[in-house]
């Protein structure tokens, strides 16, 4: 009976290291199975006679199985309420200033990281706020608040 337990426990302790690097679905996986063998060493527990190791065994699965059941289920609910953007792209709609004027190229600010960036319209002082309007590379291409226009 210990063979069974042992296997699905540790099947459930691979389910939960693979879901470090797939997500929040093998880390629900990882909970059932752990919730399954915390069935099973339930099973064992009235069939025969409870020793403590079994006790600590089920406590200690029942305990680390709901704890990743609830982090997969915080990160499925989250993961479809908002994708997370990384990189330039995410920058794109956001506000800064200006660093330095653009004219049309130079630095601007924007959430807290200087970026090299051109205006679109027109030459910028430094100290104007800018949007992002499209991240290209590593180059933001940025639209100024009080730009000048090119004469």
């Amino acid at each position: 009976m210990w063979m069974v337990a042992g296997v699905l426990l540790g099947a459930a302790l691979l389910a939960g290291l693979v879901g470090l690097h797939t997500g929040p679905h093998a880390h629900l996986a990882a909970a059932a199975l752990g919730l399954l063998a915390g069935a099973w060493l339930v099973v064992m527990a009235v069939t025969g006679a409870p020793s403590t190791l079994l006790l600590v065994v089920l406590g200690a699965d029942l305990s680390a199985s709901v704890g990743v059941g609830v982090g997969a289920w915080r990160g499925l609910r989250h993961r479809a309420a908002a994708p997370l953007r990384h990189g330039p792209s995410a920058l794109e709609g956001r506000e800064g200033v200006a660093v330095s004027a653009l004219d049309p190229d130079g630095v601007v600010r924007v959430h807290g990281e200087e970026w090299s960036a051109r205006s679109l319209n027109g030459p910028v002082p430094a100290g104007t706020p800018v949007q992002v309007i499209r991240a290209d590379g590593v180059r933001l291409e940025v639209w100024g608040a009080e730009a000048g226009g090119w004469p």
